[in-house]
């Protein structure tokens, strides 16, 4: 049985239950039949044809001997409307039930770099073997407060970044955390000591900034003791900077799991920094709108199962 209820919706002036009542008598001819059909009385279905007429200024069925015959009018609307009411109904099941092996769903991920690199490969994997009919659209971003717009405007379902600013429309939870190290090739002349504070500034430095800024969180750390490092290059990927690393003889200051994602970590010297650095964390992030969709919930899940240090490190209740 197919019922909507639907009362308040309008599309230009006909209320969306009339085009149920409409489909059911076109397949039916019998208004009683067709209130059966859709759990309706017989002066409700009356009362529906009457107002679709006065709405399509049409009789659209007309009484004969063998039953209710549609009218020309009738007819070129029965297919369109079919159609219609038909997708609608898959529309509202799919947001009601979602079973991930049949479902083709589009779906828009907002990665920055670093989860592009350690996250998307492993999600990829967990997609073909669990959901091989959904899509996945990848959005790149660099600030983080570009994940507030794509979210806003419905340009992604979720983001992957740091973490935006604190708005009451979009929801967070902590993913992952990544630890800084400094990098210097393996046969640098400093790769094989502690890298102390004078060693440290006293190396040509390459900065990774996104943002295109030349002052960055180290820079920040050694301002507050009144310091500053020399900056050789300054670069917005910040997966470039293992492989000019590991053929020069700069030094880098990066997030761990860049290292170990870069495929550069056997030409490398990873190093703790000589300055105290807070670990950068990452976060899922959604709009309060999506929160209970039931395609997007079972996704947010399979982004933590997907995490580089695997799913223990986020309460998925959050998610």
């Amino acid at each position: 049985m197919v019922c909507f209820n639907i009362h308040v919706m309008d599309l230009h002036g006909i209320d969306l239950n009339l085009l149920v009542a409409f489909d059911a008598l076109m397949a039916e001819r019998s208004v009683t039949r067709a209130g059966a059909r859709i759990g309706r009385t017989q002066p409700a279905m009356s009362a529906a044809l009457s107002r679709l007429r006065a709405l399509l200024q049409d009789e659209l069925f007309v009484r004969t001997p063998k039953g209710l015959q549609p009218t020309p009018r009738a007819l070129d609307l029965a297919e369109p409307i079919t159609r219609a009411l038909a997708e609608i109904q898959r529309t509202l099941a799919f947001t009601r039930e979602f079973d991930p092996r049949t479902s083709r769903a589009s779906l828009t991920l907002g990665l920055s770099e670093h989860p592009t690199f350690a996250l998307l490969p492993r999600l990829l994997e967990m997609l073909r073997e669990k959901a091989p009919a959904i899509t996945l659209a990848v959005r790149n971003f660099t600030d983080r407060n570009d994940a507030i717009r794509l979210l806003d405007t419905g340009e992604a379902d979720m983001t992957v970044g740091v973490p935006p600013a604190e708005t009451g429309r979009i929801l967070n939870t902590r993913l992952f955390e990544e630890r800084f190290v400094c990098i210097l090739c393996k046969d640098h002349p400093a790769a094989g000591r502690p890298l102390d504070l004078d060693t440290f500034l006293s190396l040509s430095h390459l900065l990774v900034s996104p943002e295109n800024e030349r002052f960055g969180v180290v820079d920040a750390a050694l301002a507050s003791k009144g310091l500053r490092r020399h900056l050789a290059l300054t670069l917005p990927h910040m997966y470039a900077a293992p492989t000019l690393v590991a053929s020069s003889d700069l030094i880098a200051t990066v997030m761990e799991g860049v290292v170990t994602a870069s495929g550069q970590a056997e030409r490398l010297i990873a190093i703790t920094p000589p300055i105290a650095l807070e670990p950068v964390e990452f976060t899922l992030s959604w709009h309060r709108r999506n929160d209970s969709h039931p395609a997007q919930r079972w996704f947010r899940a399979c982004i933590a199962d997907a995490l580089p240090n695997g799913p223990d490190q986020v309460s998925q209740a959050g998610i």
